[in-house]
C-alpha cells in the first residue's frame, strides 16, 4: 500500500514474521466441541433460558419452512470457544441463509482450517512484539487482493482459497511461494470453507487496523475494504428479504453485528422493503436490564447487542426479541441439539 501524502508512515516491510507452527495457542484440536459428544455433555442453563432457546429454535424452523431468512452473526469467541463444528453442521443442514462475522471471526476460523489450532497466547507474544506476526496471515491478505480483482466478497475469498486449488495457486504466486506451499490441514473445521462448499454466504464485516492481518506487508486496505464492502451488500440483500418475517441471531457482545444490522435494515426500508414480524435473539453473558436502555448514566445504555438486537429492533419491526443469557459454551450446544432434533 503506497502513501504519498505529507505525513510520515510506518513501513510494514521492516517487521519480522515467524511460522504459525511455532506459535503458542490456547485452543487446540482436542478442545473443540464435536457433534458426536453433545449427547454426553451436561449444560448449565436455567429452565427459563432453556424455554427461550426452545421457542427460538421453533421460530427458526418456522422461518425456514416459510422461506424466510435466518441470519447468524457471531464474533470470534464462538470459534475460540470450540463451537464452530456445531455451526458447521447446522450450515450443512441448511439451518441458516447467511452466516456473518467480524474480522476476528474469519481469522480464528482460518487458523483452525490451517493448523487445527487458534487463539494465540497474547501476553507471551505482545511483550516481544510478536503478537499477530505469524507469516501465514499474509495468505488472507493475498486472498483479499486477488478476490478484489475478481470483485468477490471477503468470506467468499477466504473460503475459495481453502476450497479452490486454482485460486490458492494464485495466492501462492502473489506471495512468491512454491507451488502447494499453502496447505490447509483441517479444512473441515473452517466455517468459511463449509459455507463456500454449500453456497451459503459467509460475510465478513471488517474494520481497518482492527485485525492482525493489517500488521503485515501484504495488507491492502483497498482490497480488504472492497471485499468487506461487497459482503455488506450481500448481507443487506438478505435483510431486504425480511418483509414477511425471519430470524436474526447475534452471538456475543461485539458492537459490529447490531450496528451492521441497523444500517442494512435502514437501507432495505429506504427502498420499501421494510422488515416485519422478525424474531431476534442475542447470546451473551451479561445481565439484561431493559430499564437501563433509556438512561445514559447506566452502563446498559451502551450495550448495543442488548439494546438494539433484543429490544429496539423487534419493537420497530413488530417482532419479538430473546435474550439468551449464559455462557455460550452451554447455550449454543443446547440450541444446536434442539435445532438438529427439529430439522
Amino acid at each position: 500500500m503506497k502513501y504519498e501524502g505529507k505525513y510520515k508512515v510506518f513501513d510494514p516491510n521492516r517487521i519480522n514474521t515467524y511460522p504459525v507452527s511455532g506459535r503458542t495457542n490456547k485452543v487446540k484440536f482436542n478442545d473443540l466441541v464435536f457433534p458426536d459428544q453433545i449427547d454426553k455433555m451436561e449444560f448449565n442453563i436455567s429452565e427459563d433460558v432453556d424455554k427461550r432457546i426452545t421457542e427460538l429454535a421453533k421460530n427458526i424452523i418456522t422461518a425456514k419452512e416459510k422461506g424466510n431468512p435466518v441470519l447468524f452473526f457471531t464474533g470470534g469467541h464462538l470459534v475460540k470457544n470450540g463451537l464452530s463444528l456445531l455451526l458447521g453442521e447446522l450450515i450443512k443442514k441448511d439451518a441458516f441463509t447467511i452466516v456473518a462475522g467480524n474480522g476476528s471471526t474469519s481469522i480464528h476460523d482460518f487458523e483452525l482450517g490451517l493448523i487445527g489450532e487458534t487463539s494465540e497466547y497474547v501476553p507471551q507474544a505482545l511483550e516481544k512484539g510478536e503478537f499477530g506476526m505469524a507469516y501465514e496471515f499474509n495468505y488472507i491478505n493475498a486472498a483479499l487482493i486477488i478476490g478484489d480483482t475478481y470483485n468477490l466478497g471477503y468470506g467468499e475469498s477466504v473460503g475459495k482459497m481453502i476450497c479452490d486449488l486454482s485460486f490458492r495457486k494464485e495466492v501462492e504466486i502473489l506471495l512468491d511461494l512454491e507451488e502447494n506451499a499453502i496447505q490447509f490441514s483441517y479444512p473441515e473445521l473452517s466455517v468459511q470453507a463449509i459455507c463456500y462448499d454449500h453456497n451459503i454466504p459467509f460475510t465478513v464485516h471488517a474494520g481497518i487496523g482492527t485485525d492482525v492481518i493489517d500488521q503485515h506487508p501484504y495488507f491492502d486496505g483497498r482490497a480488504k475494504g472492497g471485499c468487506s464492502g461487497r459482503d455488506f451488500l450481500i448481507y443487506t440483500n438478505e435483510i431486504a428479504q425480511l418483509e414477511n418475517g425471519g430470524v436474526i441471531l447475534n452471538v456475543g457482545s461485539a458492537v459490529t453485528g447490531p450496528e451492521v444490522f441497523l444500517k442494512a435494515a435502514s437501507m432495505a426500508g429506504n427502498i420499501g422493503q421494510v422488515p416485519d414480524k422478525i424474531i431476534t435473539a442475542n447470546f451473551d453473558l451479561r445481565a439484561y436490564n431493559p430499564e437501563d436502555f433509556t438512561k445514559e448514566d447506566r452502563v446498559g445504555y451502551y450495550y448495543r447487542d442488548q439494546k438494539s438486537i433484543v429490544t429496539r429492533v423487534p419493537d420497530a419491526y413488530n417482532g419479538k426479541g430473546y435474550y439468551i443469557g449464559g455462557n455460550q459454551i452451554h447455550t449454543i450446544p443446547v440450541l444446536y441439539k434442539k435445532l438438529m432434533a427439529m430439522l
